[in-house]
């Protein structure tokens, strides 16, 4: 899909920076963030809702045992969200980020208030890095 096509790009942009991606561990997007940044040598964390497996692609797994409320760990842990995608999860995701101070860049994802959209995964990671405000 073009999310997913968006995140593998996002993750390999962010570990070229040399920042470490962390997400919910899962399949879907969060796979494919994982992969991009895994094949550029980046470093992948993955908060996982349950005590199960994540995808291959992780460095490092912690097993919440949180279920959803994972999301707050994720979100926590993050200087900035990228948000990819209009799932329920990446809407708590994009909303706890905004009640805490943490800046929102959106691609392909929910139109609210406070999220920054872009229009490629290159400047989503490049905003979100503090590396330009335009």
């Amino acid at each position: 899909s073009g999310e997913r096509v968006a995140a593998y790009a996002a993750g390999r942009e962010i570990a070229a920076a040399g920042a470490v991606l962390v997400c919910g561990g899962l399949g879907g997007v969060m796979e494919a963030a994982c992969r991009g940044a895994h094949e550029a040598g980046g470093t992948t964390v993955g908060i996982l809702p349950g005590t199960g497996e994540g995808n291959p692609f992780l460095d490092i797994t912690i097993r919440s045992g949180l279920g959803h409320g994972r999301n707050v760990l994720i979100v926590l842990s993050a200087d900035a969200v990228i948000a990819i995608g209009g799932s329920h999860g990446t809407l708590s995701e994009i909303a706890i980020a905004l009640k805490t101070g943490r800046p929102v860049f959106g691609l392909r994802t929910w139109d609210i208030e406070g999220v920054i959209p872009c229009a490629a995964p290159e400047e989503a990671v490049r905003r979100a890095l503090g590396r330009s405000t335009a």
